[in-house]
């Protein structure tokens, strides 16, 4: 695999969540994908005055990731969230993905046939709590479950 860590997968996550478009929370998220072969890919949460049009980092990472044909990929994800100051999200508490993005990063999961590890880093500081992907959506459903 790689020699990627996950202080320095929330570390990219951070740098991404600075692009975060939030006019609406004032919460900024960034996600940071570690694919097989140490390639990163990150995404920025995308909010619209239509609150149901909005994408969350995890999603918008994942959906490149899927468009570069590598969603079987994926070895793990870093996610950081914040309520966004001058210098971008702020915050020592960790955040971790939403329902939605539980089940986005579940798909990714089966397909690669892997219990992802994922990073839940707070905005500021160095607070990493580590799920594997069963344990922050158990019995999932998927890919598998129509073959």
């Amino acid at each position: 695999m790689s020699d990627v860590t996950p202080a320095m997968l929330i570390a990219e996550a951070r740098k991404a969540a600075r692009n975060a478009y939030a006019p609406y929370s004032g919460f900024g998220v960034g996600a940071a994908v570690l694919l097989t072969d140490g390639t990163i890919v990150t995404g920025a949460n995308f909010e619209n005055a239509s609150y149901g049009l909005s994408l969350c980092a995890e999603t918008v990472a994942l959906a490149t990731v899927s468009a570069q044909g590598r969603l079987r990929d994926v070895a793990e994800i870093g996610v950081i969230g914040g309520l966004i100051g001058p210098d971008g999200p702020a915050g020592t508490t960790p955040v971790s993905p939403c329902g939605r993005c539980r089940q986005v990063i579940n798909e990714a999961a089966q397909l690669g046939d892997r219990d992802l590890p994922v990073h839940c880093g707070a905005a500021e500081g160095d607070a990493i709590t580590t799920y594997r992907l069963s344990e922050l959506l158990p019995a999932a459903f998927g890919p598998k479950d129509l073959i």
